[in-house]
């Protein structure tokens, strides 16, 4: 994803109740070869509305990206302590953006304790923006979540939503990528006979347990890792 690192100002405001998020605002620059980009983090849905999406998040031949509408991210923006990073030219176009957020509630990692578990439920950058940092930056913003420690946070990644042809590598070279990118903040990949992660043995899992997590709540999770877990 590059060498390209955060620097420039940086203001952050962060308030919370009981562990719940509440507002958060942080603004960060990322100098590029291309510009600087500023970093949002936990971009409000006003905040994206008024923001334009850049249009390399489409359909192309073999991907689709995993956000095509700017309202898809103003809906997760406006879950609880949901964490939307964004990476905005000086234009107001977003080129990078990165969803932390709970998983659905019929999934199986709801299933551990009530708001335990954040997913990384997307990461991309515009094809031409890629190679420049970008990437680790959003990783960044993410896990910049004032509650980061105490929650288990994982990646799912599908081999069908890669974009092979725009990044010209193979599956396994992307897999790789993939956990290079996340290894550096404490990520680390994990068994699970989770079916939909199962079909394919290029799919990822990757987990990153906070450091206020017990024993036993990271011994629960291991077994809700192969859908053992009773609660």
């Amino acid at each position: 994803m590059g060498s390209a690192a955060p620097g420039g100002n940086f203001l952050a405001a962060v308030e919370a109740v009981k562990g719940r998020v509440i507002h958060v605002i942080e603004r960060n620059a990322l100098e590029t070869p291309m510009g600087k980009l500023s970093l949002y983090t936990f971009a409000s849905p006003d905040e994206i509305k008024g923001l334009s999406f850049d249009k390399q998040f489409s359909q192309h031949r073999g991907f689709r990206s995993l956000f095509t509408r700017r309202t898809s991210l103003m809906k997760r923006a406006a879950e609880e302590d949901a964490n939307v990073v964004l990476a905005v030219t000086d234009k107001e176009n977003i080129i990078g953006f990165g969803v932390l957020a709970y998983p659905e509630s019929d999934q199986r990692w709801s299933r551990l304790e009530p708001r335990v578990m954040m997913e990384v439920k997307a990461i991309e950058v515009a094809r031409d923006w890629r190679q420049m940092g970008v990437g680790r930056a959003l990783v960044k913003g993410m896990l910049s979540h004032p509650n980061a420690e105490a929650k288990i946070l994982y990646l799912v990644g599908f081999t069908w939503t890669w974009d092979l042809e725009g990044t010209k590598i193979t599956t396994s070279q992307y897999r790789n990528m993939m956990i290079r990118l996340f290894q550096p903040f404490q990520f680390s990949e994990r068994k699970t006979n989770e079916p939909n992660i199962c079909l394919d043995a290029d799919n990822l899992f990757l987990c990153r347990i906070g450091k206020d997590i017990d024993d036993h709540l990271a011994e629960d999770f291991k077994w809700l890792s192969f859908g053992v877990y009773n609660p």
